[in-house]
Order: structure tokens, then sequence, then C-alpha cells
């Protein structure tokens, strides 16, 4: 049982905290973007490491409940609790510094309420490059970004969250500090406790500080929409694009007509580059070092796909801002998915010689349940796609919800099957607790759980995510 966070608690923490940490808790912080969970609590908003540890110490010794918020984008529940009673919310907005760059080591040392949008912003200005990026980096935060090992747009070239990490500065579930935020990119010194802890989300402690890693910033960019005619040409083309452009390619996004269709419908004022969307088409975007090589590679690519029967047509911008009216068309999508309603979304993972394979396979399964539209789509060079299920157009999804786990269930047998994962980047949180039980490895489970008991005996951290209390 975890004791409710009530004044009895809280009294005692105001002796010891400033007034400001303790600040009224509104509708943001009690639901996830797609309004599937509501949840309650008491806001607290720390301003230093030392306030975080105060916070945990005093939950461990009452046993009160606490959920770790970053910036609340998370799209699985993790940041909200529907059965938890009056758990504390701990938000780290106010621990928003920049604490240090080396531009020399290519590293910088930020406060995990530091939004994402801001720590690229800082890279920049040392002409350095920090390269996760997400849909929702004006507003995530870099330790909802490292707690849920965020992935994104640039994993393709430079891996997720956990390959962009050096160190981590963390609160333990018991109070005590971890100070871990290396610079080092080599340290053979006992377990790797920064990886237990990146993707964690918040389950086995609070991140509140992490050394990044930056790179170099290309000076030749280029971007292109090329038109294929399905997922097999599209994952060939790919392969063609690593033999002329190497490790030049920053992103290779594989977007549906569906999701053309939805913007058209829902967001018309973002300009397409063409008039009829295409059936499939993929984004690339490529940095190279050299002025002017990055735009002859993908002329280069855009003539061998076109030679080779890969690409049928296509678009390759001529300055910036073309190139970022091509991204806003793939960055949008989301948000018209959101406006349209799914039925049931799926964040999947695949080798990608089984890409296309399920890709053909899948939507008959699916219409043997019914009649949907599907929006497939995503980071094809890493093998995520998001495989949403939409009602028929003039359908509403409320009518759908007593499908949706069968409709679910569909599309993660398929991929379970064909050894992939029905979490790539969204993580487990309190939405896809069922569905690790029902796929994962029972000796990963069994670990898991052996950690998590360790760590948190008293199972006050983000209870009930990844793992049942």
């Amino acid at each position: 049982m975890y004791t409710p966070a009530d004044e009895k608690f809280l009294n005692p923490l105001r002796a010891q905290l400033p007034a400001r940490v303790f600040k009224e808790i509104s509708e943001n912080y009690l639901r996830e973007p797609r309004g599937k969970f509501k949840g309650c609590g008491e806001l607290l908003c720390p301003e230093n490491t030392e306030h975080v540890s105060i916070i945990v110490s005093a939950a461990a010794a009452a046993g009160v409940a606490v959920i770790p918020y970053g910036g609340g984008t998370g799209l699985v529940g993790g940041q909200v609790s529907e059965e938890l009673e009056n758990p504390i919310v701990l938000s780290l907005e106010r621990m928003n510094r920049v604490r240090a760059i080396y531009p020399f080591e290519n590293t910088m040392v930020v406060e995990a309420g530091v939004i994402l949008a801001d720590a690229q912003a800082a890279a920049e200005e040392k002409d350095r490059l920090f390269p996760l990026s997400l849909a929702s980096q004006g507003s995530a935060r870099i330790g909802g970004n490292l707690s849920s090992n965020a992935g994104g747009l640039n994993v393709l070239r430079y891996g997720n969250a956990r390959e962009l990490t050096l160190g981590i500065e963390a609160v333990m579930p018991d109070g005590q500090i971890f100070n871990g935020l290396t610079r080092l990119r080599k340290d053979n010194t006992g377990y790797d406790l920064r990886n237990l802890l990146i993707g964690a989300e918040g389950s086995l402690g609070v991140i509140t500080a992490a050394t990044l890693k930056l790179f170099p910033r290309p000076r030749s960019r280029a971007t292109a929409l090329m038109v294929v005619p399905d997922p097999t040409a599209a994952l060939s083309l790919y392969a063609l694009a690593g033999d002329i452009l190497g490790q030049g390619i920053s992103a290779f996004e594989l977007i549906n007509e569906t999701g053309l269709q939805f913007l058209h419908e829902k967001i018309p004022h973002i300009r397409q580059p063409f008039e009829i969307a295409p059936k499939w088409s993929v984004l690339v975007d490529v940095g190279l070092f050299q002025e002017n090589s990055a735009n002859q590679g993908i002329e280069a690519l855009f003539e061998a796909g076109f030679a080779a029967g890969l690409v049928l047509d296509g678009v390759i911008a001529q300055n910036q801002a073309q190139a970022d009216q091509i991204w806003n068309v793939r960055e949008s999508i989301p948000e018209a998915n959101r406006l349209i309603g799914a039925i049931a979304s799926h964040d999947i993972s695949l080798p990608l010689s089984a890409i296309a394979e399920f890709t053909n396979i899948a939507p008959g399964k699916l219409a043997e349940l019914g009649e949907f539209r599907i929006n497939c789509f995503g980071h094809l060079g890493d093998g995520n796609l998001h495989y949403n299920v939409y009602p028929p157009k003039g359908g509403n999804r409320d009518d759908y919800k007593a499908i949706a786990p069968k409709v679910s269930r569909v599309i993660h047998d398929l991929v379970a099957e064909r050894e992939g994962s029905f979490s790539a980047e969204h993580g487990v949180g309190r939405m896809k607790v069922g569905e690790l039980e029902r796929y994962g490895d029972p000796a990963k489970l069994a670990m898991m759980r052996a950690i998590k008991t360790a760590l948190d005996p008293k199972g006050i951290m983000n209870p009930n995510v990844m793992l049942r209390r």
C-alpha cells in the first residue's frame, strides 16, 4: 500500500525546501497527449539535485509513490497514473540549465529539465550538433528523452538517446545521488549503471542530469522526397543509398499515401510536393562535410534509383526553405493522425529483411476483422514503423473500441513471428505492460524484476510502469 502524499507528508518537506518548489497541479500534468490516461497527484518542482534527493528520501521513508515528469509528451502513459492514490508528480522543469559545453571534447552537460530544442540550440551556438530530433522537441525534455530512450529521426546515423549519452546523474529510490556524469568514452570500472537507468522510464530512479555526445555539423545538407513503387523498392533504394552515400545518410523515412491524405483532410494549409499523393515515398536526408557534396550524392542516388526502377518520381530540395517544407510534411503526419483518431496505434520494429513481407501480409490479416484505413510510415532505415489503423472515411473510432485489442493482437503477433518488437521507441509505460508480459523473454522479465526489487524494494518509483507491482 502507498501512503497518499497528503499534508502530513508534505509539511515536513515545506520546512526543508523553498515554497516555490510546491506548485498547484494543473490538468496538463494529469493527462497524456492521446487522452487515454488521467491521473491525480501533488506537484513538486525541485530546482536542483539536492531538492530531488530530499523529496525522494522522504517518499521512500513514507512509502509515497513518485512519478517523474518530463515534458509530458510520452505516448504510453509513463507520466500519469490512474490507479495510484495521490502520488508525487515530480517535474524537473526548473532544472533546466546547460551546465557546461566542451566543444573540443564534443560533449555537453545538461540538466534533465532542459527542453530538447534548447539543447540542440546550445550545441549549435558552439558549432556542434546534438542530433536527437523528435516531432515533440519543442516541449520534450532531456530527462524524459533518456528515461524512454527516445529515438526519432536521426537514429539511423547517430543512434538513439542511449547511444548519445556518456554519463548521467540520478537520484536513486532511497534518495542517494548517483554521481555518474562522466565525460569519458572509455571507463571499464564495473556495471554500466548509465544504461541501466536510461530506458527505465523512471522506474529505477530519477535522472537529474546527463553528459551528452556532440558531433561536428555537416557542411553540406540535402533533402529529397522520392516516389517508390512499394516498401520492397524502398528497402532496395536504402541499400543503394548506403553504397552511394555511405555514412552520410541522416534519415530515410517511409511515407504512405494515407498519411498525406490525412494531412490534406485535416491540415490543408501544409503544402505538399505532389498534387496527387503517391502510394509510397521516402524522405532521404543527407549530411556530408564537403561543400555541395550532399547535393551531388542525392542526385546520384536519384539517377541510380530511377535507372534501376526503384524511383518513379521525386523532388530534390534546392534550398533550405524547400528542405524545411518537405520535412514539415513528414513531421506533421502524427498531428494529422491524432486529428483523424486511430482505432489502434502501433510503434513496431522489424528486421529490415522482414519489413516487405510484413507490409504485404498485415492488411489482409486486418481485413478479416473489418474495413480499415492503414497509415504505415516511419523510420525505415532503422526498421521502426508506425503502423496505425483507422476507421473507414466517415467512421468514428469510438465505434471500434471493442475490436481495437484484436487489431493490436494481429499486428503484434505478426511482428513477434518475425522477431520484431511491439515497442520500438515509445517505451512500455503503463499502456503496454500486458504486451511485455505476453511477448517478453521470461529470463529477461525475471532479471528486470530482480533489478527493480534490489534498487527499489518499496516499489515507490513510477509504480506499474513496465512491471506490475
